[in-house]
């Protein structure tokens, strides 16, 4: 799952709203990335623990040479998975239902919604019309062709 599907799976849960489930998605992650490079754990229950981790300057071997070389030393991010994570993917506890979308809030429509219906009939009325000029050339582009 990339972060487009993420966001749609989580768009009915803000009322269909993309943007706003962008929105949650992106502060959750801006979020985890600030308190890790003031060095903070970011700890989820059930969930895992996001944490900076500082490793050593080494020595390593390059592949194609087979050269003794200095690695210098570097912070990495690092996830460590929760028990309440690990054992749902091994299957050792079920996981609960999916909590489902608050229902949706529909409103009424008003009385002006009758003179909107009105509108639309013209513009079908005017696209009908289109059509049959759009159709006239391409008879005339066949008929040109056979007559070569």
């Amino acid at each position: 799952m990339n972060k487009a599907q993420f966001i749609a799976s989580l768009a009915p849960h803000f009322n269909d709203s993309k943007k706003e489930a962008t929105h949650a998605v992106d502060v959750i992650f801006d979020t985890i990335v600030r308190n890790m490079v003031k060095g903070e754990d970011v700890m989820i229950n059930d969930f895992g623990k996001f944490k900076k981790v500082d490793r050593k300057a080494r020595k390593g071997r390059n592949p194609f040479t087979g050269e003794t070389i200095q690695i210098k030393a570097s912070k990495k991010a690092r996830f460590l998975p929760a028990k309440g994570l690990k054992e749902h993917i091994s299957g050792e506890r079920k996981l609960g239902p999916a909590p489902k979308p608050e229902p949706k809030v529909v409103a009424k429509p008003v009385k002006k919604a009758a003179a909107k219906k009105a509108a639309p009939k013209k513009k079908k009325a005017a696209a009908k019309k289109a059509a049959p000029k759009k159709a006239a050339p391409k008879k005339a582009k066949k008929a040109a062709k056979k007559r070569r």
